[in-house]
C-alpha cells in the first residue's frame, strides 16, 4: 500500500510533468472566415479524437494552447463544410498562425419519390427524431466536463430619465456594462442532478468581484425536452422536435449533404401561427440515429417573449470521447437584443464544454434505421430517392422498452463513481449545485491568457484594459462621491412613487425616506397623520447589514404622537441569521397582514365614505430572531411585550359624501363575537415560533455566502404562538397552533399553478383579547394589494379564536388561451383563474371564484370573482391590481 509520502511524491511528479508538458507547448491561432471573407463568429474548433475544443470570437478569431506535435483541427459552423487541417505545433511557447476559409455546405434537395398523401420529407425526418427524443435526453447516464462560459451585456443607447419622470444615474452610459469569465468543472447525473465548482472568475472593472454565471444555467435549453425554459418568458417553448411538434411548426427539408460516414439533413423550421410559442430557423438532423448535429433557432416578441426583443439559440453537437454512438453538446452561444423603458443593447452567453467525461446509459445503441451508405461514384443530380411516409414512420417506433429502468440503474451507479476520481467535483453538500472557491478571482492575467479558450475581441480587451486600470481610481472616495452627487439629485418622481434614497457608496451606507403616498394619510382615528419614516442601512464586504429605521408618527385629530424604532442586524450570509427589534407606540391593523394600504383606506376614507381600517394602539417591545438551522429549513422567533389600548374614532371629515353612507366605529364586527369586541386596556406577553421547511432545496455557496435557490417539492409550514399570561401582569392565555404547505407548479404550456394551505387551531379555553384572534386577509375595495389572498372576504367578520382551513389557488395560463385569438393576441394579455377557500365553525363554508387578465399594459391586471357562502351566492366584484 502507498505511504502518504510515496503518494505526495507521486503527484508532485506528475504536477511537474504536467507544468514541464505545456511549458514546452505552443500556441496555434488564427481567424475563420466565410467564402466572403467575413468573419464567423462562434465557429468550432476542435482538436480531432480528443475532447479539447475553443470557439471563434466577435471578429473570427480563435486560438488553442497545446503540447508540442501533429494535430488535426477540424472547424466547424452550423450552415458550412466542415474543415479538416493537419498542424504541427513547436515547443518552446512558439505561435502557429493558421487562418481557414469554409465553404457554405452544400445541401443537395434531390427527387424524393412519397406517396401522394404525405408532406415534404422533412415531416418523416422529424418524425423520426421525435420517436428518437427520449432516448437521445437519457442515452447520457453522468457525465463530467470543463465549461468555460463568457457572458458579455452592452448599452446602445441610454435614456435621460425612465418614463420621463426617474432620472438616470451617472453609471448608466453606452457601451460594455458587463463583461465576465468563468472557468468551472461540472457534472450531471440523470435524471436533472447538475453539480458545479467554479474555479476561477473574472469580472471586468471589479478585482474582488465574481461572477454570475453558471454552466448549469443553460440545461433548460435542451431541445430534447417538449418545452424548453429560457428565463426571458414565463411560459415555455416547444421544441421542435417535442412529442406534438407538428401541431405547432412546418417543415421544410432544403437540402442534404455527406459530412464522411454522416448524411446531415437541413431542415428549416417555421410556426404555424405567428404568436405560438415556437422557434423559427433551422435543425439539423442526422439521418440513421436522428439526432440533433446542432440548431440555430430564433424567438422574437411573437413568440410573447417578456424582456428581450430577440433570441438566439445556436448549439453544436458531437461524438463522446470514447463513444461515437453517444453526443454531447461541444458549445452553445445564446444571443439577445432588449429594448426596455428606452434602454437600447444587446448581449451573448457562449459556453464552451471540453474534457468530457461520459458514462453512457447503453453499453451500445439500439439499433437505428441505418443511412444508405455514401455512393462510390457521382450520383445524377435527378436521381430519386425513397423515403417512407409519416405514417410508415409510425409504425417503426424504436423499441425503447426499460429505458427508464436503464436509466435509473445507471445513474445509481454513476451516483456510486461520483465517490471515485473519475466524477468527482470534490466534497459538495446535499442539495449544493454550485460551489464557488475562495480565490477564484485572484488570478492574473497570464493564467487567463493560457487557458482562455476564445481569444478575446479588441472591444472586449479594450474594456478590460480601461476598468481594470481605473478601478482604483473609481473605487476611490472622490470618484464615488461625485457619481453619489449626481445619483442623489432630489426629483418628483421619486418623492412622490419610489422613495428618495441617498447613497454614500464609499462607505457603503444608505438613506431611504419612504414616498409621500406613505408618509401622509388619513384615517377616522387620527385625522390627517404624518408618519415619516427613513431607513438608514450600512453593508460590508461579506454580506453582513444591519439598518435602523426611526419612524415619527403624528395624529392631527387625536393629537398623539407616536414615535417608534425598528431595527435589524444579518451577521452571518451563510446561516441567513438576522436579529431584529422594535421599540416604541405603534398604531396597528387589528389584523397586521391586511391587504388594506395606508394609501387605499385613506381614499375610501375621504371619498367614499368607508373607514375600512380598526387601529389600535400598542406600546412596548418585540425582539425577532431568524437563521437557517439545517439547509431548507429556516426558524424565526420573536418574544414580544404590549400595553395595548382601544381607540376611538376623532374625526367625521371627508371629501366627498356619498348619501346614505357613514363612517362605521373603530371596532371590528366579528360573528365570534357578537357581543363586541372592544378591549379597553390589557397587557399581553407573547412568543411565537416560525418554521419553514423546504424539502429538496437546491443552493449556491459562493466567498460571500449561501445563496437558496427553488425546490421541486412543496414547503412545509409551521407555526406556534403562546400567550403567556401571569407574567408582567399579561392578560392573555392562549396557545395558536397552525400548519400549512404552498407551492409553485409549472405546467408546461398550460402555465403554472400557485397554492397555498394553511389549517390551524386554538387549543382549550383561550384567553385573548380580538387582535389575538386569526385572521384572514379580505378585500372590500376593488384595488387589489394582493391577489393570492381573499377579494370579496370581510376584513374581520370570520376572525377565529377556535380551528380553521383555508386555501388559496392561482393559476396563471400565461396566454394559452387567449394567445389563440386573433385580436387579443396582439395585446399579450395572459389569463389567469382564482379560487379560495375557507371554513371556521362560525363561517362555515366559504368559497371565491375568480376569473381575469393580467400584463394589461404590462403591469395592470383586472379580475371578476363571485362568492358562495354555504352554497349560496354571496357576492360579486371587480378587482384591479398590479399583475405583471
Amino acid at each position: 500500500m502507498a505511504t502518504p509520502f510515496m503518494r505526495t511524491i507521486f503527484l508532485f511528479f506528475c504536477s511537474f510533468l504536467l507544468s514541464v508538458g505545456w511549458s514546452w507547448g505552443g500556441v496555434v491561432r488564427g481567424r475563420v472566415t466565410d467564402e466572403k471573407n467575413e468573419n464567423l463568429a462562434f465557429a468550432n474548433v476542435a482538436i480531432r479524437g480528443t475532447t479539447t475544443s475553443t470557439a471563434t470570437n466577435e471578429q473570427g478569431n480563435y486560438q488553442l494552447r497545446l503540447p508540442a506535435g501533429r494535430y488535426e483541427l477540424v472547424f466547424q459552423y452550423v450552415g458550412y463544410k466542415p474543415h479538416l487541417e493537419s498542424i504541427r505545433v513547436f515547443g518552446g511557447d512558439t505561435a502557429t498562425v493558421l487562418n481557414v476559409k469554409l465553404d457554405p455546405e452544400s445541401y443537395k434537395l434531390r427527387e424524393v419519390v412519397v406517396r401522394a398523401t404525405d408532406k415534404d420529407p422533412a415531416y418523416t425526418i422529424v418524425q423520426q427524431a421525435m420517436q428518437w427524443r427520449r432516448y437521445h435526453q437519457r442515452e447520457v447516464a453522468a457525465f463530467k466536463a470543463r465549461a468555460y462560459i463568457k457572458t458579455l451585456a452592452r448599452f446602445s443607447d441610454v435614456p435621460g430619465k425612465i418614463l420621463g419622470l426617474v432620472k438616470i444615474g451617472p453609471d448608466f452610459k453606452p457601451g460594455i456594462f458587463y463583461l465576465s469569465e468563468t472557468v468551472s468543472e461540472m457534472s450531471f447525473r440523470q435524471p436533472n442532478v447538475v453539480q458545479e465548482r467554479m474555479i476561477s472568475s473574472r469580472v471586468s472593472g471589479d478585482t474582488k468581484g465574481i461572477s454570475f454565471n453558471r454552466a448549469s444555467a443553460g440545461r433548460g435549453l435542451n431541445f430534447y425536452q417538449n418545452v424548453l425554459k429560457s428565463g426571458f418568458s414565463e411560459r415555455g417553448f416547444v421544441s421542435p422536435i417535442a412529442s406534438k411538434a407538428p401541431l405547432f411548426y412546418r417543415y421544410e427539408l432544403e437540402g442534404s449533404t455527406q459530412q464522411g460516414a454522416l448524411l446531415i439533413h437541413k431542415i428549416r423550421v417555421t410556426p404555424r401561427r405567428r404568436t405560438d410559442p415556437v422557434f423559427s430557423g433551422h435543425i439539423y438532423i442526422v439521418d440513421g440515429t436522428w439526432r440533433l448535429h446542432s440548431v440555430a433557432l430564433n424567438l422574437t416578441k411573437d413568440a410573447q417573449l417578456d424582456y428581450v426583443d430577440n433570441l438566439r439559440i445556436e448549439q453544436l453537437f458531437a461524438p463522446s470521447p470514447g463513444s461515437s454512438d453517444v453526443w454531447v453538446m461541444q458549445s452553445q452561444k445564446v444571443t439577445v437584443g432588449f429594448t426596455a423603458f428606452g434602454f437600447k443593447g444587446s448581449g451573448y452567453i457562449t459556453a464552451i464544454l471540453s474534457n468530457y467525461r461520459v458514462t453512457p446509459t447503453f453499453p451500445n445503441r439500439p439499433t437505428p434505421t441505418v443511412a444508405p451508405p455514401p455512393p462510390s461514384g457521382k450520383e445524377p443530380e435527378d436521381a430519386p430517392v425513397t423515403r417512407e411516409s409519416v405514417a410508415d414512420v409510425k409504425r417503426q417506433k424504436p423499441k425503447l422498452a426499460g429505458l427508464s429502468r436503464e436509466v435509473r440503474r445507471q445513474s445509481r451507479q454513476a451516483a456510486r463513481d461520483t465517490t471515485g476520481q473519475s466524477m468527482s467535483l470534490g466534497k459538495m453538500k446535499r442539495g449544493e449545485v454550485m460551489l464557488v472557491e475562495k480565490g477564484v478571482n485572484e488570478r492574473d492575467t497570464s493564467y487567463w491568457a493560457q487557458v482562455r479558450p476564445i481569444p478575446l475581441t479588441a472591444e472586449e480587451v479594450k474594456d478590460y484594459q480601461v476598468k481594470d486600470s481605473t478601478e482604483v481610481i473609481r473605487n476611490s472616495r472622490p470618484y464615488q462621491d461625485s457619481l453619489d452627487h449626481k445619483r442623489n439629485e432630489p426629483s418628483v418622481g421619486k418623492f412622490l412613487f419610489t422613495g428618495y434614497v441617498y447613497n454614500n457608496t464609499f462607505r457603503k451606507q444608505q438613506w431611504y425616506v419612504a414616498p409621500v403616498f406613505n408618509i401622509l394619510n388619513y384615517n377616522t382615528v387620527e385625522g390627517t397623520v404624518l408618519n415619516p419614516e427613513a431607513t438608514f442601512t450600512q453593508r460590508t464586504d461579506d454580506r453582513r447589514t444591519w439598518s435602523v429605521t426611526p419612524a415619527l408618527r403624528y395624529g392631527f385629530s387625536n393629537k398623539l404622537f407616536s414615535p417608534s424604532l425598528a431595527a435589524s442586524w444579518q451577521f452571518d450570509a451563510v446561516k441567513l441569521a438576522r436579529l431584529s427589534v422594535r421599540a416604541g407606540r405603534i398604531i396597528e391593523n387589528f389584523d397586521p397582514r391586511s391587504q388594506l394600504t395606508p394609501f387605499i383606506n385613506s381614499y375610501y376614507t375621504l371619498l367614499e365614505n368607508r373607514n375600512y381600517a380598526k387601529l389600535y394602539r400598542r406600546d412596548g417591545l418585540e425582539l425577532g430572531y431568524q437563521w437557517e438551522l439545517l439547509n431548507g429549513l429556516t426558524v424565526q422567533t420573536s418574544a414580544s411585550y404590549f400595553n395595548r389600548q382601544e381607540l376611538f374614532n376623532t374625526t367625521f371629515k371627508l371629501w366627498v359624501d356619498r348619501e346614505g353612507q357613514a363612517f362605521t366605529p373603530n371596532a371590528p364586527i366579528a360573528l365570534e363575537r357578537p357581543d363586541g369586541t372592544s378591549f379597553g386596556r390589557n397587557q399581553a406577553l407573547t412568543t411565537e415560533v416560525q418554521a419553514s421547511f423546504r424539502p429538496g432545496q437546491r443552493f449556491i455557496t459562493r466567498p460571500d455566502g449561501k445563496f437558496n435557490l427553488s425546490s421541486k417539492y412543496p414547503t412545509l409550514l409551521l407555526r406556534w404562538r403562546q400567550g403567556i399570561g401571569g407574567i408582567l401582569a399579561s392578560d392573555v392565555r392562549y396557545t395558536m397552533l397552525e400548519a400549512g404547505l404552498r407551492h409553485s407548479v409549472s405546467l408546461g404550456l398550460l402555465g403554472t399553478s400557485n397554492y397555498r394551505i394553511a389549517a390551524g387551531i386554538f387549543p382549550g379555553s383561550p384567553r385573548l383579547s380580538f387582535m389575538d384572534f386569526h385572521h384572514f386577509s379580505g378585500n372590500r375595495t376593488y384595488l387589489a394589494a394582493d391577489f393570492s389572498q381573499f377579494q370579496l372576504l370581510d376584513y374581520y367578520r370570520f376572525s377565529t379564536a377556535d380551528k380553521f382551513l383555508e386555501a388559496h389557488y392561482n393559476h396563471h395560463f400565461n396566454g394559452f388561451i387567449l394567445n389563440k385569438v386573433p385580436m387579443l393576441r396582439r395585446l399579450k394579455w395572459q389569463e389567469v383563474a382564482s379560487l379560495n377557500y375557507l371554513t371556521t365553525p362560525t363561517a362555515g363554508h366559504y368559497l371565491e371564484l375568480g376569473v381575469g387578465i393580467e400584463h394589461i399594459l404590462k403591469v395592470g391586471r383586472l379580475d371578476f370573482y363571485t362568492s358562495l357562502q354555504s352554497g349560496q351566492k354571496a357576492g360579486t366584484g371587480v378587482r384591479v391590481g398590479l399583475g405583471f
